[in-house]
C-alpha cells in the first residue's frame, strides 16, 4: 500500500483525513521534485498531524517554523531528504501599535480584525501582546492584503510596521495553579473545574462548540479527558490536566490543573 493510503487509513477514525491528505500531497510533491513544500498555519493538533504524514513518508523531513522562538502556530515544510538548499517559509513579521492611553485591545480584538478582513486563521501564526503593541506573523502572500486592510481595531487607529524575525518576543504566559476534586473525568466536570464554573453551564458551552480538547472540537461533555490533555475555551484561554492524584475517601478524582492567562 502507498505511503497516502496509509496514512489517510489512520487518520479516518479520528475525522483528521482531510487535513492529513492536504499535508501528505505537499510531502509527495516535495518527495517528487527533491525540494520541499510549505503548509499553511498549523495549531498545535496540526503540528501533530504533520510529524506523523512526515514519519510515514519514505524519504521526507519535517520542519517548522511560526515565527516566535516558542510558537504555538508554526508552517509545516516537507522536505525531500537529499534537498540541501534553504526553505523559504514564506513568513512575514509584523509589530501593529495604537494609543494605549485611549484603547486597550487584547488577543482576540485583533484577531477579530482579522477575521472581519475576511482572512482565513490559516493565514496567521501567533499573536503576541508586547509593550509596544502587539507582534503577530502571517503568511507573506497576504502581506499588500494585510497592510492596506489593517488600519484599525476596533474603534482604534493602528499603525502596522514590518519587523525581523530576531525582533519577535518570547509571549509569556501566566500560569494559575488549580487543586479540585470531580465526580469523573469527564471533559464537562474538568473544564468547569480549571474555568470556575458550573458543570450545568460547562456542558452548554461544549454543545455551542466553544470549547476544545487537544485543539479538536469537543464532542461532547461525557468524553474522557486524560493527564496530559489541554482544553480551550473560547475566550477564556486553555486548562492543561497536569496530573490526576488518586481517588478521595467519597470515591472523586483528585486533580492538579493548570490554567493558562
Amino acid at each position: 500500500m502507498a505511503d497516502r493510503d496509509k496514512i489517510l487509513r489512520y487518520f479516518k477514525a479520528s475525522g483528521d483525513e482531510e487535513l492529513a491528505a492536504r499535508l501528505a500531497d505537499l510531502a509527495e510533491h516535495a518527495r517528487k521534485t527533491s525540494k520541499f513544500k510549505v503548509s499553511e498555519f498549523l495549531d498545535p493538533h496540526g503540528k501533530n498531524v504533520a510529524e506523523i504524514v512526515a514519519a510515514n513518508m519514505e524519504g521526507i523531513r519535517l520542519e517548522l517554523d511560526g515565527g516566535f522562538p516558542n510558537a504555538e502556530r508554526a508552517k509545516a515544510a516537507f522536505v525531500a531528504e537529499d534537498y540541501q538548499g534553504k526553505i523559504d517559509f514564506g513568513l512575514v513579521c509584523y509589530l501593529v501599535k495604537w494609543d494605549k492611553r485611549y484603547y486597550t485591545l487584547g488577543h482576540r480584538d485583533i484577531l477579530g480584525a482579522f477575521m472581519g478582513m475576511g482572512c482565513e486563521r490559516e493565514i496567521l501564526g501567533d499573536i503576541v501582546l508586547v509593550p509596544e503593541g502587539a507582534q503577530f506573523v502571517s503568511d507573506k502572500t497576504f502581506t499588500n492584503y494585510i497592510e492596506s486592510n489593517l488600519t484599525q481595531i476596533g474603534a482604534a487607529h493602528v499603525s502596522l510596521q514590518q519587523i525581523g524575525a530576531d525582533e519577535l518576543q518570547m509571549k509569556e504566559e501566566k500560569v494559575k495553579i488549580i487543586s479540585a476534586t470531580v465526580a469523573a473525568l469527564r471533559l464537562d466536570a474538568v473544564a468547569a473545574a480549571g474555568y470556575g464554573m458550573s458543570r450545568s453551564r460547562m456542558a452548554d458551552e461544549i454543545k455551542s462548540q466553544n470549547v476544545k480538547i487537544n485543539w479538536k472540537e469537543a464532542k461532547n461533555g461525557a468524553q474522557s479527558v486524560a493527564e496530559g490533555d489541554v482544553i480551550s475555551f473560547r475566550g477564556r484561554g486553555r486548562v492543561e490536566l497536569s496530573e490526576i492524584r488518586g481517588t478521595t475517601k467519597k470515591g472523586r478524582c483528585s486533580i492538579t490543573l493548570k490554567r493558562y492567562v
